[in-house]
């Protein structure tokens, strides 16, 4: 949303869409395993909340879309106006997701119109409530800030400072907000007007966000940031449970989690899944992040960093060769390539044998086999008795 604020000429725009070029798809998968694992264990919301937000998810669906071809087409742009037209496309894509998850969510609490058979029965009108626009409007702006904070800890020079600039004029709005948005949870949940432990962290993280961009400790304003996200997204959680989604026509059609989880053995399963892959995921993805960790800067041949290559080779003056001549380097080994890509099938292979024994002691036999299994045991039994009679 902010390469066209804090990027002014071409190269700026440039570097800060590199930024977050090597972890833009990875994030985006984490919304696809969200629905996905609300589709195994919740099966009766997943139905309910997709069939009565279906506008909205299409629309942020179509963004998500528009958004990651915006990346490569604005690259392979044959002239200024296609290019001016991606980046448009870049910046409104980046805009509506957070916009149109955060009503959502908003609208998880707020509540819809849902009937006693679980289903939705409202229009279009239904989902823009005062309450889910303000999620919106909150969500929004705080990934603004987070996206300030976090321009500001990957480039250098007047990129990072117009990226500090944004950032010192949207912490206190975002402060604000965060504030009066934890209030509205709390007053629209019913307990009262005192907010919980994690509505308060999350007012106590806006501010120390915007404190920390003020301060220019981008590490820290960055850190800080993801948990102001984190702690809202966690408080409307909070003050859901044990429902799931609310409805507007009354208590008793509220979805609750005991009502709208999947079967027991379903739930096993997804955690054993959960537990052995999360930390390889997690593992992985910090590991890019770490990879990546270097500032850019708009300055011509800096490639992926600030830090200058070394120089190039050149050969000694010799009879047969002219002076200065330039070696070109050897072409890296690929053997370390290959011993990371051996490395990975064997943890996939662990992970898959784990999955497969831990599904295997989760699975209750079969009546008919532990009916048989008695029987043969018996009989046994019998035949021993028998043996131990005649002698």
């Amino acid at each position: 949303m902010l390469h066209g604020v804090v990027g002014r000429d071409e190269g700026g725009r440039d570097v800060a869409v590199r930024s977050i070029g090597p972890v833009w798809d990875g994030n985006e998968v984490w919304l696809i395993t969200a629905v996905a694992a609300t589709f195994a264990a919740f099966p009766a919301w997943y139905a309910t909340m997709l069939s009565g937000f279906y506008p909205l998810i299409l629309v942020v669906l179509v963004a998500l879309i528009l958004r990651g071809v915006s990346f490569e087409f604005r690259a392979h742009a044959p002239g200024e106006r296609s290019r001016r037209f991606w980046d448009g496309a870049l910046t409104w894509g980046s805009l509506v997701v957070p916009l149109g998850l955060g009503i959502v969510l908003g609208g998880l609490l707020g509540g819809v119109p849902i009937d006693p058979r679980q289903e939705f029965v409202g229009g279009l009108g239904d989902l823009f409530r005062p309450y889910a626009v303000a999620a919106g409007v909150t969500v929004t702006l705080i990934c603004l800030l987070h996206g300030a904070a976090f321009l500001a800890l990957r480039t250098t020079g007047d990129l990072r400072l117009r990226a500090l600039r944004v950032g010192r004029i949207l912490g206190p709005i975002v402060a604000l907000v965060v504030l009066a948005f934890v209030a509205w949870t709390r007053v629209v949940s019913g307990p009262g007007v005192l907010l919980s432990v994690v509505e308060l962290g999350a007012v106590l993280a806006a501010v120390a966000a915007a404190a920390l961009v003020r301060s220019g400790r981008d590490g820290a304003a960055f850190a800080a940031t993801s948990a102001t996200m984190a702690a809202v997204v966690v408080s409307i959680f909070t003050e859901l449970y044990p429902r799931v989604m609310v409805s507007s026509l009354g208590a008793a059609n509220d979805l609750t989690v005991t009502g709208s989880a999947a079967s027991p053995y379903a739930l096993r399963v997804m955690t054993v899944v959960l537990v052995v892959l999360l930390p390889v995921v997690l593992g992985y993805q910090g590991w890019t992040y770490h990879v990546f960790r270097k500032r850019l800067s708009g300055a011509p041949g800096d490639g992926d960093g600030d830090e200058p290559g070394p120089p190039p080779r050149t050969a000694a003056a010799g009879p047969d060769s002219g002076a200065g001549r330039r070696i070109e380097p050897a072409p890296a080994s690929s053997s370390p390539r290959a011993m990371t890509r051996l490395a990975w099938l064997l943890l996939a292979w662990v992970v898959a044998r784990l999955i497969a024994r831990f599904m295997a002691a989760l699975t209750p036999a079969a009546p008919g086999a532990v009916g048989a299994g008695a029987e043969r045991h018996g009989q046994r039994s019998t035949g021993s008795g028998g043996r131990r009679r005649c002698s």
